[in-house]
């Protein structure tokens, strides 16, 4: 889902999103499984932003280096559009869903192919003020 059909269906306001006191960025389209974002996500989530900055700059997951576009983005919108302290921030919520797969064939013996599915994520993060 992104941004807009979350606001178009009030999800944003029952998980407590308050444009005067948080700040989110999402990221669309992220090549890799909804299992290896969820891994990283659980890693970070509930934590302050300096941590998971930490966390994520040591991390190996080739996913994590678009983790951290995603979370600069937040701390960015956070700072510029809603005016809040970056010392205060902590990541409030992290969504990770299935985007899309590309649907690929693969040459096998005799003459037989077989699907190669190649996946993509999506990723919201919502940063709150303490």
């Amino acid at each position: 889902m992104s941004i807009s059909k979350f606001a178009s269906k009030g999800l944003l306001e029952k998980r407590g999103y308050n444009p005067v006191a948080s700040a989110y960025a999402t990221s669309p389209n992220l090549k890799g499984s909804v299992y290896k974002a969820s891994q990283l996500a659980g890693l970070i989530r509930k934590s302050r932003v300096q941590d998971a900055m930490l966390q994520l700059q040591f991390n190996r997951k080739s996913l994590s280096r678009h983790f951290i576009q995603t979370l600069n983005s937040a701390i960015a919108n956070a700072e510029n559009n809603a005016g809040l302290d970056i010392d205060n921030l902590y990541i409030s919520e992290i969504l990770v869903e299935k985007a899309f797969d590309l649907k690929r064939n693969h040459a096998r013996g005799r003459g037989r192919s077989a699907m190669v599915k190649k996946h993509y994520v999506r990723v919201k993060i919502l940063l709150k003020s303490l």
